[in-house]
């Protein structure tokens, strides 16, 4: 895209004040949030009661698809015009000399994982499902949807002298990823170069940001960086042919072979202490267990690259048919049509070529641990929400809880001092009448929900982790107080230590 026209299309949006808030505040935020599910009705109505602004305009243009003449789109973009929209492909002609959308543009407003404070950005990529009539091109180029926000969100809240976007698409993870430092953004399809470069500029961070075309790493050969994040396509999808390939989700591998070459290669290209971060599906073949296997893939890396930390988060296990019917949604396919049904029978049919009985989404966090260490890996089924605020942070702490807790022998965690999180609460559940509680549960909302079984000794125990006694002193006076074995009552809180320790409730104090 044409470099001094993008310069005028910023201008021109700054102008008409194009952002996220405004938008809400313009529409409402029931029109704006149905807008967003891709219901514009409420929208069009509260539009018809303001008056012409420049911000109405691009709002009816790019956000709803409606067609506006040349006199609105002089109205929306004065520096740039007709025919500078048209150039970027901005805008198409319609019918009745009118103009309607060619590409989104989308004010997209994402929380900042250093700051917490919200960031507001300008994105450019193909049209969003709810705004193009037809099916997707092979080169299609997403906007930023819920993985990106997830990717983004758990992000650690650092500086990085050197961050790698793998896999960049429409280049957003690359803008977070240049308020940390100089980034460098890859990806396969030139198209999303292309968008990627032009969103760079239209948000002035162009000069943080290096693109490069080529498969995986291969880009970025001998090469090192402190953070690595990436959203591959890593959809599994059959390859007889029978299923549309768009390359923002099909990496051309056969099962989950692309989400497994991007956790074992990419740890290679990781600075000591460096983090990966990856969304990724990965198959649970009969008789097998999915996250075993992907346990063996940070195993493989380790073996290669030296020792690592890797923490393996599964938010969700679907069935095949689920799976398949998803991605085949996806392409644009509706369930009772010829093309609907050749594509789900070709998904069954690649899954059953494999024994799958379940497909695992979920994200992938690996560290290059120092020297000399072991090997750690935590294989988690975590399906509860995602902390509203500050989850990079989260995670981040409960990351280094919880490897800190795996890395100790028992003696260690015995004499270290525990600090429980302030987040975290108990529940106890009585009968009418009853003095003992029949159930005791330990809970929090952060940075992932969770809640635990509890039994008295573990929960006394996790009231009294204020940083002050080692959990050893902790454990000898419970065993007096409830009269257990004093063994026993170690053995026992040695493990629900490491266990809170990785749900983000317990870490080992400093002292």
């Amino acid at each position: 895209m044409d470099p001094e026209l993008v310069d005028r299309l910023r201008i021109d949006l700054g102008a008409a004040e194009y952002r996220a808030s405004r938008v809400r505040a313009l529409l409402g935020p029931d029109a704006d949030a149905a807008r967003l599910r891709g219901v514009f009705a409420p929208a069009r109505r509260a539009l018809e009661a303001r008056g012409a602004s420049p911000l109405a305009a691009l709002v009816r243009l790019l956000l709803l698809g409606e067609p506006v003449d040349s006199r609105e789109v002089s109205l929306a973009l004065p520096g740039l015009g007709a025919d500078g929209a048209e150039a970027l492909g901005l805008i198409v002609p319609a019918a009745d000399g009118c103009w309607t959308a060619g590409l989104s543009l989308n004010p997209v407003e994402l929380a900042d994982a250093i700051t917490d404070a919200p960031i507001e950005w300008w994105i450019i990529s193909d049209l969003d499902d709810q705004l193009r009539r037809g099916p997707a091109r092979p080169d299609h180029v997403m906007g930023v949807g819920g993985a990106t926000r997830s990717l983004v969100a758990q992000a650690p809240p650092r500086a990085s002298r050197r961050s790698l976007d793998l896999g960049t698409g429409c280049g957003i993870v690359a803008l977070h990823l240049a308020r940390r430092g100089p980034v460098v953004a890859t990806d396969i399809s030139e198209r999303a170069l292309r968008l990627a470069r032009a969103n760079a500029r239209l948000n002035g961070a162009e000069e943080l940001i290096e693109f490069r075309l080529g498969d995986l790493l291969e880009p970025v050969a001998d090469e090192t960086f402190d953070l690595v994040l990436s959203n591959p396509p890593f959809v599994i999808s059959p390859r007889d042919g029978a299923a549309p390939v768009y390359e923002y989700r099909d990496g051309g591998l056969s099962g989950d072979a692309l989400a497994e070459r991007v956790v074992t290669e990419t740890p290679a290209v990781l600075t000591a202490g460096g983090t990966l971060i990856c969304l990724a599906n990965w198959e649970t073949p009969w008789g097998g267990n999915g996250l075993e296997r992907v346990q063996g893939w940070v195993a493989a890396a380790a073996a290669s690259s030296g020792p690592l930390d890797a923490w393996i988060v599964e938010r969700d296990r679907v069935a095949p048919s689920q799976y398949a019917e998803t991605w085949a949604r996806d392409g644009g396919a509706r369930p009772g049509t010829p093309a609907f049904e050749t594509m789900l029978d070709a998904w069954l049919e690649d899954f059953a070529g494999r024994s799958v009985v379940s497909i695992g989404l979920g994200s992938i966090r690996v560290r290059r641990a120092a020297s000399g260490s072991d090997t750690v890996v935590h294989a988690d089924q975590a399906v509860g929400a995602y902390a509203a605020e500050a989850l990079g942070r989260g995670l981040d702490a409960a990351f280094a809880a919880g490897v800190a807790a795996s890395r100790m022998d028992d003696a260690a965690v015995l004499g270290a001092r525990w600090i429980l999180d302030a987040a975290v609460s108990e529940e106890r559940e009585h009968a009418p009448g009853e003095e003992a509680p029949r159930a005791i549960a330990l809970t929090t909302d952060r940075p992932i929900a969770r809640r635990v079984a509890a039994d008295p000794l573990l929960a006394a125990a996790v009231g009294a982790c204020d940083g002050d006694l080692s959990l050893v002193q902790i454990a000898d006076a419970l065993a007096q107080l409830l009269e257990v074995d004093a063994g026993a009552a170690r053995e026992a809180l040695v493990a629900g230590a490491r266990e809170l320790a990785w749900l983000g409730m317990l870490r080992p104090s400093d002292r």
